[in-house]
C-alpha cells in the first residue's frame, strides 16, 4: 500500500462534552487510547491492522479515485443534473481524495482537491452560507462543505481565506439551530430532522478540532435533540414527532452522539444493536436499491469505527467486501437518484476509514 502525503501537523482533539463558557471552546477530553503520532513516523505508527486493508481494497480505491477525478466539472465542482454544481457533493468528493492523503496542490490529485476548494469558497455567500446555484436543501450542502473546510483548515491553519469562510459558516449553523436543538433544510431556526442535524454536528466537530469556537449550548442542545428522536427499538425516527425507525437515520443518530462527545451510553448501545439487526452488511438486507443506501453506509461505518471492538470487527470486513463487489468495471459506484459522483465519493470515504488520515475520523 502506498503511503499518502500527510502533514506533520495533522492531529486531532477528542470532542468533549465539557466546554469553557468563558471562551466558548470545548476543552479536549483525554483520549482513552494513545494519541495518533504525527510527523515523519506517522505513517508507520498509525498504520491500521493488517486485516483491515487488503490488496483488493487498494485496487478498488485506486480505480475509484481515478474514476472520481474524471467526474470533476470544469469549474471544479462535482455533480450532474439536479445535483449539479453542488457544494455538498463537491465537498464529499474532495474528502474522498483527502482520505487518501491528497491535499490542495499536494499528491497526485492535489490539483483536483484545490479546484474543489476554490469552487466551495466561491460559493460562500456574504451571510456565510455555503451554497451553489442548484443547491437542494442548502443546509445539507452547507454542513458537508463546512466539514470539508474544517478538515482543510485543520491541516493548513495559515490559510486565511479558509479560516474566514469556515468561521462564517459555523456562525450560520449556530444561528440556525431551532428551539428543539436541531437543524433542517434551510438556514432558519424553524424545524429540524436527524439527517440534517448530523451534518451540522460533524461540521461543528471538525471546525472545533481546527480551533474555531463552538458554543457549549449549541452542542448540548443538539445532543438533547438527537436523544429525543430514538424509538424504543433502538432505532431513530426522522423527527421528534412519532414515527418509525430506519437504519440510515439510526446510523446518523449514533454517529451524532459520538461526535458530540458521548462515548458510553445506553442509547448508543441500543442504536448499534438496531443497526446490526436490520442492516448488517453481507446479509443482503439492504442494498443500493434501498433508499439512502450510501448515506446510511457513510454514517454506519463511522458509528461502528468509533464504537470499536466487536462492533467494528464484525461490520468492517463485511461492508468493505460488499462495496468492492458493487464497484463497476470503470471504478464507479452507481446511484440513480443523487448521482454517481456522490455514490463514488461516499463509497471511497467508507473504504478508506482504516487509513485514519482525516482528523475527523481519528479517535
Amino acid at each position: 500500500m502506498k503511503t499518502p502525503l500527510r502533514p506533520a501537523f495533522l492531529a486531532t482533539i477528542v470532542l468533549s462534552a465539557s466546554i469553557s463558557t468563558a471562551q466558548g471552546v470545548e476543552n479536549p477530553k483525554p483520549s482513552q487510547q494513545p494519541p495518533p503520532v504525527v510527523g515523519p513516523d506517522a505513517g508507520a505508527a498509525n498504520k491500521p491492522a493488517l486485516d483491515e486493508i487488503v490488496p483488493q481494497l487498494d485496487e478498488s480505491v485506486s480505480k475509484g479515485l481515478a474514476a472520481l477525478a474524471r467526474m470533476q466539472n470544469d469549474d471544479g465542482s462535482f455533480g450532474r443534473g439536479r445535483y449539479g454544481r453542488h457544494v455538498g457533493i463537491t465537498a464529499l468528493c474532495a474528502l474522498a481524495f483527502m482520505a487518501d492523503g491528497h491535499l490542495p496542490e499536494r499528491g497526485r490529485y492535489g490539483s483536483t482537491v484545490q479546484r474543489a476548494l476554490e469552487f466551495v469558497l466561491t460559493g460562500a455567500t456574504q451571510t456565510g452560507l455555503l451554497a451553489a446555484e442548484t443547491s437542494h436543501g442548502p443546509m445539507y450542502g452547507h454542513g458537508f462543505a463546512t466539514l470539508f473546510l474544517g478538515e482543510i483548515y485543520g491541516m493548513n491553519p495559515d490559510d486565511k481565506r479558509v479560516r474566514d469562510a469556515l468561521g462564517r459558516a459555523v456562525r450560520v449553523i449556530v444561528d440556525s439551530q431551532n428551539d428543539e436543538g436541531g437543524w433542517r433544510y434551510n438556514p432558519v431556526p424553524i424545524d429540524a430532522d436527524v439527517s440534517v442535524t448530523i451534518c451540522e454536528i460533524m461540521a461543528l466537530r471538525s471546525a472545533r478540532n481546527a480551533g474555531i469556537k463552538v458554543p457549549k449550548e449549541t452542542i448540548d442542545r443538539a445532543v438533547e435533540y438527537v436523544r429525543s428522536c430514538q424509538n424504543g427499538d433502538g432505532g431513530f425516527r426522522y423527527m421528534t414527532q412519532p414515527g418509525g425507525s430506519a437504519w440510515p437515520r439510526t446510523a446518523a443518530g449514533v454517529a451524532s452522539l459520538f461526535y458530540a462527545g458521548i462515548y458510553e451510553d445506553d442509547q448508543i448501545e441500543r442504536g448499534l444493536s438496531y443497526l446490526m439487526k436490520v442492516a448488517a452488511p453481507g446479509r443482503g438486507m439492504v442494498g443500493p436499491g434501498n433508499a439512502h443506501y450510501y448515506y446510511g453506509q457513510y454514517y454506519a461505518v463511522q458509528a461502528m469505527y468509533l464504537a470499536g471492538g466487536e462492533w467494528w470487527a464484525n461490520w468492517w470486513p463485511a461492508i468493505r467486501d460488499e462495496l468492492i463487489r458493487r464497484q463497476t468495471r470503470d471504478g464507479e459506484w452507481i446511484d440513480h437518484q443523487i448521482g454517481d459522483a456522490y455514490a463514488t465519493a461516499m463509497s471511497l470515504i467508507v473504504l478508506q476509514m482504516p487509513k485514519r488520515y482525516l482528523p475527523i475520523f481519528q479517535k
